[in-house]
């Protein structure tokens, strides 16, 4: 087994600047140090010594959206591959060496980025920034546990072929963005999976994984000067510039009208349309229409009119879909199956009377109060810290997003609220539903 050496305890030479960030109400203030290394990478950081852990996200810019057709599936594999076996460790000797050491070590593929994500006690540092290393930039792929995680993951793509919830997401995707890389899924299909191989994940690890589109956040407790050295020993091994294919930018498709036959007692319907990206101007206004029509869940209009007026469903709601080419919202129910097409209608109709008319004076007032008082509890625990910072580093918004965030929707107007639900929520209609059309 490879000697896995502790990290260096000298003090390594950083350029770090620190902005006193204060998370509204009651939440503590988060110290943000933004880091950067002697060899160049960059890291945001909240030191925090209350207890002994220390948490390191990151992610790289490309995700499933990178992956040809053939190869749908890729990302997902390769998130599952790279805790699989690293340098000179193969899958068990790998898996022991976490456990061993308590390392909480995982990947995940988004359709816009790759994601990694590191949680180790103080006191194992050197053990999990070194299995770190070796994970993203040594994997092994070897012949074993390829197949092993090829089968698992095709195995659940098997079962989700009687799950509404998995067949209603992907039909919704596959209607609203077609042949465009968000029109697959990023869990591929039982035929693109079974004809990956370790070769292909050579390759695609090589063009996604590197120094030009890597985003890391670290929360916990470490040092700023300690993490400049850490970061050069976790990532400045992987290659300097990633090889992204350029991806289209695209307008869902309208009113398409999609089933998929699932004998069920209920039916599962997915309603929706082109949206906004999360640099439109208008997303802040955006997202308060959003919270007042669907998306918060007992106060919204939807949850009114379909579930207390009418009881048709248990429940209801709406989200929008920022990805970095494309946006979209979805609104979503579950209904008995003889009930579908009045759940349908009545979802329809408010959606496009919220479009034309837009909130009250007063659901703006309280959809503000909501989710300005509500925002300190994402960043009530370190993990949930991490996750909020690497989402504002992909989203571009700037270290002082945290500061400003309540005030952007303290300053939307009902004019601007009304703005936005027009455009959001006014265009053609897309509907999905997976059920039993017969009942």
């Amino acid at each position: 087994m490879m000697r896995i050496p502790a990290i260096a305890l000298q003090v390594f030479a950083g350029v770090f600047m620190s902005i006193a960030v204060l998370v509204p109400e009651a939440a503590q203030a988060v110290n943000i140090k933004e880091v950067k290394s002697p060899g160049g990478i960059s890291a945001w950081l909240v030191e925090d010594y209350t207890v002994p852990i220390i948490t390191v996200n990151f992610a790289f810019r490309g995700g499933a959206a990178q992956e040809n057709a053939s190869q749908s599936g890729l990302a997902n594999l390769l998130s599952g591959m790279l805790d699989e076996g690293a340098g000179d460790l193969d899958s068990r000797a790998f898996q022991a060496r976490l456990q061993k050491f308590n390392v909480d070590l995982s990947f995940d593929a988004g359709r816009d980025a790759f994601y990694g994500n590191m949680r180790t006690l103080q006191v194992n540092k050197g053990e999990a920034f070194e299995l770190t290393r070796v994970a993203i930039t040594e994997p092994r792929f070897d012949d074993e546990p390829v197949g092993r995680i090829k089968g698992q993951i095709i195995s659940g793509l098997k079962r989700g072929q009687t799950d509404p919830q998995e067949l209603a997401r992907k039909a919704f995707a596959k209607s609203l963005f077609g042949d465009h890389p968000y029109g697959q899924f990023v869990e591929g299909t039982q035929d693109s999976v079974g004809g990956l191989t370790a070769d292909d994940l050579r390759t695609f690890h090589k063009r996604l994984l590197a120094r030009d589109n890597l985003h890391v956040a670290v929360v916990g407790a470490i040092s700023a000067e300690e993490l400049a050295g850490t970061l050069d020993l976790m990532f400045g091994g992987l290659p300097e510039s990633a090889e992204l294919a350029k991806v289209d930018d695209i307008t869902p498709a309208a009113g398409k009208q999609e089933h998929v036959e699932l004998a069920l007692p209920q039916t599962v319907i997915r309603i929706g349309g082109a949206g906004m990206k999360r640099d439109d101007p208008d997303f802040i206004a955006g997202y308060i229409a959003n919270h007042i029509l669907g998306g918060g869940t007992f106060s919204s209009r939807l949850y009114n009119e379909i579930r207390e007026k009418r009881g048709l469903a248990y429940s209801v709601g709406t989200g929008l879909i920022p990805y970095d080419h494309s946006g979209a919202y979805v609104a979503a129910a579950a209904t008995r199956a003889d009930a579908a097409d009045e759940a349908i209608g009545i979802m329809k109709a408010e959606i496009e009377r919220f479009a034309a008319e837009g909130p009250s004076a007063e659901e703006l007032q309280k959809a503000k109060a909501y989710l300005t008082g509500n925002y300190a509890l994402r960043f009530d625990a370190s993990r949930k810290i991490a996750r909020q910072l690497i989402g504002i580093q992909l989203d571009k918004l700037g270290m002082d997003y945290i500061a400003e965030r309540n005030s952007l929707i303290e300053a939307v107007t009902l004019e601007d609220v009304k703005r936005a639900a027009a455009r959001l929520f006014g265009g053609s209609i897309s509907v999905v539903t997976v059920g039993d059309k017969t009942s």
